[in-house]
């Protein structure tokens, strides 16, 4: 029996639902905003984050307010069906990729809403206990890169292990400092992305730096040209891939086999969609770990779950909020204790 058996029956009782706005000031050019998805029915209330990227998709959204024939008795694959009919834009948004993080606010709030009216947490549900979760911190170097802002986190935790973002400025110098600190367990060169502010572009001599200069880290998203291909070959058995991941198929398209891909639960759009990527993943022997998407409220709490039930000991993009500010003490250390609630797709935090 596929994971997706185990909650496709529940069932869901949806008698309204409302849109809750969120925001946080990142820094001087970035107003993160994301919106929450409240689906309400039987005295019980599910949660989900719509965490799109573009700030204007979520004051269109929360200005039309909740449009959308959602209530009704549902189970969650009939509620999923439904989803698949309604137009959750109505325009093409920017990123193709929206239509996947819209429908997952919506999926992961009905999966909520339909455990904690059946009085079942998601562990209860798919037979799973959530482990103490290991985390990395995921961030740029700066403008120009330097390790100073890694060497401030680490003297508030000296066990913190980092995910980085690979820019054109590293240096042989800069690469050999991180290499130093031992805490780089991944470089993600973003070469996936296409038409974002994060997009970068190809370049082998970076590659190979990276490749030579931290021979154990993974290596995320390269770009593929032929002379990138050429560096990385001898290599793949380290290269995992995120943007491009949002179905099973994708994972069995990818250049090499993968030993660990980026599992993004907002990027499958679907709980069916993730949950048979987590049935591929364990049957094929192929790692996983969690990605976060900036999540700001409910959706943070729904991904440390889902690591801590499903992949707790990989190096999961999924560290405590207060992690994507500045280097701060008192923060919760890996491995990190996640407690889910005794109902619902949620956690006690």
């Amino acid at each position: 029996m596929g994971l997706y058996d185990a909650v496709r029956d529940l069932p869901l009782l949806v008698d309204s639902y409302a849109l809750e706005p969120l925001e946080q000031q990142v820094s001087s050019g970035f107003l993160r905003k994301s919106t929450v998805i409240r689906l309400a029915g039987a005295g019980e209330e599910g949660l989900g984050e719509d965490v799109t990227y573009e700030a204007t998709e979520h004051d269109l959204v929360q200005a039309q307010g909740p449009i959308h024939p959602l209530t009704g008795e549902w189970t969650i694959a009939t509620f999923s069906d439904h989803l698949a009919t309604l137009a959750l834009f109505d325009h093409e948004p920017e990123q193709r990729a929206y239509h996947d993080y819209r429908r997952w606010s919506y999926e992961s709030a009905a999966l909520d809403l339909a455990l904690r009216q059946a009085g079942l947490s998601l562990g209860d549900a798919v037979g799973r206990i959530a482990q103490p979760l290991t985390f990395v911190v995921s961030m740029r170097l700066g403008e120009p890169a330097t390790t100073d802002r890694l060497r401030a986190w680490l003297g508030y935790y000296p066990s913190l292990r980092f995910k980085l973002d690979a820019t054109a400025d590293w240096t042989e110098e800069l690469i050999d400092e991180l290499r130093q600190t031992g805490a780089v367990d991944s470089v993600d060169f973003k070469g996936q992305y296409h038409g974002t502010k994060v997009d970068t572009v190809p370049d082998p001599e970076l590659y190979e730096r990276v490749v030579a200069g931290i021979p154990d880290a993974w290596l995320e998203d390269p770009a593929l040209t032929p002379e990138t291909e050429a560096v990385l070959e001898p290599h793949h058995e380290r290269v995992t891939w995120d943007a491009v991941i949002h179905s099973v198929g994708d994972i069995q398209a990818l250049r090499w086999p993968p030993r660990t891909v980026n599992v993004k639960p907002s990027r499958f759009g679907s709980v069916e969609r993730l949950f048979a990527a987590y049935d591929y993943c364990e049957a094929n022997e192929i790692g996983a770990y969690g990605g976060g998407q900036f999540e700001l409220g409910v959706g943070r709490d729904q991904i440390q779950l889902l690591a801590a039930l499903f992949h707790p000991e990989t190096p999961n993009d999924v560290a405590p909020v207060g992690f994507n500010v500045d280097p701060q003490p008192g923060l919760a250390s890996s491995p990190l204790a996640v407690v889910p609630r005794a109902t619902g797709f949620a956690t006690t935090g």
